[in-house]
Order: structure tokens, then sequence, then C-alpha cells
């Protein structure tokens, strides 16, 4: 599994920075003291056996952006771990969430500063687990993927210091993924909204007859490579790096290059706007417009639709996303981590656990204002999920995700900003006829390598 990468520059951050103060556990002394990540820690932290005792004291927990949005509900959390633990106190702070957080995160975690329990995305978790500032649930905490949806908690894996994937944190929520469609705009190119596609060639073909179809007036979807890649490639089955993650091996797969040469035939045959192969406007404000046959694929676009452009909203089909050759979906949701550095890491973990356990999963997704999809089996089996009331394309989509959900992966793959944009650019030549499929994809892997072995 290669989830996405650290761009360079953080990579460089870390290696520095850990040039200087050490990695990884190490064994305690006599007195009960190890370290982590550099850190003095209670033995009891690392190392194997599981965590015990009492669940009491002061911790503190983070999340990313969300404070603003839904405070009763996590005041609400708070109170009744409280409540169930008498004696201890959660201290809540809420991080902006912008672009430089795994940076902060990782110097907070390298100052010994790392809040107790804290929200973090794939890049995060990678981080923070190499350099040993998580603490490892699998000897500490061996019951704690019990609640998790099998395949996910199977896929949630990151590697330690010593390169051994272990697990570092609970799985919480994520956005789910399916095909949202014009019916409309398909019946008027000849094709049945009840047959959706079911494999990505399979979507292309039916964008040409879009494109013949339509005479310019609307298209399947937009040209920019960037939009489509890796995702496309990866539910196609095809290997985008190498087993250990060190080089691009894309280009010598030849459904790859089936995939750049009907990417060509349909911007040639006017299945996507000219003007939209190299540019960075969203397609769910396209499809809005009713100009696009295929809309985005995040069950949130749909209610951006419909409170924005109803009566395309009306017009929408919604369908389980193509599972192809991998047989199933990926995304990375988001994680919740306890530091191995904590103080207080019984109750930390405690917490943690309270935290993504069924229920209160379950409460935050039946919340109105949001659109997220748990992470355990329980909340996913619940009626809100499993007797959803209503045919409307967001009901059809809570549906069509609760179920998608059980057989998701974590392995989501991603690309850095510096990949995609040299990759893009090389299948941007071929989609203009400058280039054979072929020469573009080994030069955009080569392109892509060079960018790995420079860590950007």
């Amino acid at each position: 599994m290669r989830a996405s990468r650290l761009p360079g520059s953080l990579a460089c951050f870390l290696a520095l920075a850990l040039a200087a103060a050490g990695c990884g556990l190490s064994g305690g002394s006599d007195d009960g003291e190890a370290t982590a990540g550099g850190c003095k820690v209670d033995k009891a932290n690392v190392g194997s056996g599981a965590l015990t005792g009492d669940v009491k004291g002061d911790i503190t927990f983070q999340t990313t952006n969300l404070k603003k949005d839904f405070g009763d509900y996590f005041n609400g959390v708070i109170a009744a771990f409280e409540k169930e633990h008498p004696g201890t106190e959660v201290k809540w702070i809420d991080d902006p969430g912008d672009a430089t957080f795994t940076q902060r995160l990782v110097a907070d975690a390298q100052g010994c500063t790392l809040p107790d329990v804290v929200n973090i995305n794939v890049n995060t978790a990678i981080a923070l687990t190499k350099n040993g500032y998580l603490i490892d649930l699998d000897k500490k905490a061996p019951d704690a993927g019990e609640p998790f949806v099998p395949a996910l908690w199977k896929s949630s894996l990151y590697a330690d210091a010593s390169g051994t994937k272990v697990h570092s944190v609970l799985p919480w929520y994520s956005g789910g993924i399916v095909q949202t469609y014009n019916t409309e705009l398909m019946k008027k190119a000849g094709l049945d909204p009840a047959k959706p596609p079911t494999t990505v060639l399979g979507l292309f073909a039916d964008a040409e007859k879009v494109a013949k179809a339509s005479g310019g007036k609307y298209h399947a979807f937009l040209a920019n490579p960037h939009l489509r890649i890796p995702a496309d490639w990866q539910q196609m089955g095809i290997k985008v790096f190498s087993a250990d993650g060190k080089s691009f091996t894309f280009a010598d797969d030849p459904r790859t290059v089936q995939w750049v040469e009907a990417m060509t035939k349909l911007y040639k045959a006017g299945g996507m706007p000219r003007d939209s192969l190299s540019s960075t406007q969203d397609p769910a404000n396209v499809y809005g417009q009713g100009k696009l046959v295929y809309g985005p694929t995040n069950p949130n676009f749909l209610r951006f639709i419909q409170q924005n452009n109803p009566t395309v909203y009306k017009k929408t089909g919604v369908a389980r996303f193509m599972l192809d050759d991998l047989g199933h979906t990926v995304g990375a949701p988001q994680y919740i981590g306890t530091a191995s550095t904590s103080k207080n890491a019984v109750t930390a973990l405690a917490f943690a656990r309270f935290l993504t356990n069924a229920k209160n999963q379950l409460e935050w997704a039946k919340d109105p204002n949001v659109v997220i999809f748990p992470s355990t089996t329980a909340s996913l089996d619940d009626p809100f999920f499993q007797s959803v009331k209503g045919t409307d394309p967001f009901a059809e989509a809570r549906k069509i995700v609760a179920s998608d959900r059980k057989t998701a992966t974590a392995d989501e793959i991603a690309l850095t900003p510096g990949e995609l944009n040299a990759i893009s650019a090389q299948i941007q030549l071929a989609m203009q006829g400058k280039k054979s499929a072929e020469d573009a994809l080994k030069d955009a892997q080569a392109k892509g390598n060079e960018l790995i072995e420079q860590g950007s």
C-alpha cells in the first residue's frame, strides 16, 4: 500500500529535524522512563503490553477546522465522556487546517507538545507514525479494531521507524464516492440512465456517444487529466508505484496506454470542452449549468447542486462508483491518533475510542449540516443508512455509499502537486496529438521518478 506521499518540502523538513532529534522508540530506564520520537515518555506508552490503568485526569483534544460548525456536537461528546469517567477533563482546541498543518503538528511533536488526542489526515499519520509519535495500537490496544469495518481497518496501516506497518490511528469519517450524471442529457445522447458504466474505459465509450450526439452543446466531462489521475488508474488495477513506493511504474502497464488513447480520442471528438484541457475550473459549477453529463463523485456535491441548481438536481442520477478491476473503492478517511508522548495515555486512548465508537459516529453522521460516512460496522448497519427514505439524488447517494463503505479501503493513492503537474503535462501533449500515448507515458514516468529522487 502506498498512500499519499509527503511533499518534498515536508520530507526535507522532517529529515533535517529528525537528524538532530533522533526518531522512533527506545526502551525504558529503571525509573520507568522511555523515549518516543526523542521525547521522554512513560515506559507504559511504548514497547509491548497493553495500556492499563484508571481513566482520569486532564487531556487535550485537537480537531481540524470543526469547532465553528460542530461545536455543539463535540461539546456534547466531551461532556458525555467526562460524565462517564468522573475526574477527567478534556480541553478541546481546533486547528484551522491550512496548508502548513502537518508541518506545525510535526513541530509540536518534536517539541514533545503533541496534543494527547489529535484529528489527522493520511499525510500527517504517515509522518507521525514513522517517527514514533503515535501509540502503536496493535501493542497497546489489541482489540481497538473490532468496531471498524474490516476492510478499512485492515488497510489503515502505516510504517513505523523500523518500516513495520502498524495500526497507529483509529479510522473516523470519510466522504464517500458515487457516480453522478444528468439523466436528461444521457437520454439525449442515446444512453440509458439505468445502466451507468461499470468500468473506466466503459465510461469513455459512453462519453464518445455523448460527443457524437451533443454537437458541442454539452460534454461528457472536463478534459484536464488532473481530475482523473491517479484515481482512474487505481480503479483499473494499474500499479502506479513500485512495491516499495520509490518509483513510478504506471507506464509499464498497457492499460495506461489504453487510458491515454481513450482520453485523446474523446478530446478530439469533442467529448470534453476544448478550453478545459489545462484549466482549473470547477466541474461542479459546469455541471450545475447543465453542460456536463457526468458530475463530481463526492456526495457533498449533490448538496451544492440541490441548493444552487435545483432544476439540474432533479435531473441528476446517482449510481455506485465504477469498481472496475480493483473490485472496491478507495478513499483515505480522517483519523484519530493518540500521542505516544501523552502524560495521560490511558485517558487519551479511552477518549479516542469513545469519540470514534459507533454511537458517536452515527450521531454526527445524522447532522443535516454534514455529509459524512462513519467507519464502524454498527453505524453503517443503522436504519439511518440502511432504510433511507426518499428517492432524491442525495438519499440514493447515502444508501449507495453506506453499502460501499463495507468494502472500501483506506489505501488511496495520491500524488504530490509536482508529480501531478509533471505527469498531467505529458498526457496533455498526447491529447493534443503532439506525442504518442506510449511516449507521453514514458516521459511522464521519467519526470515523475526524477521528482521522487529529488524529494519533491
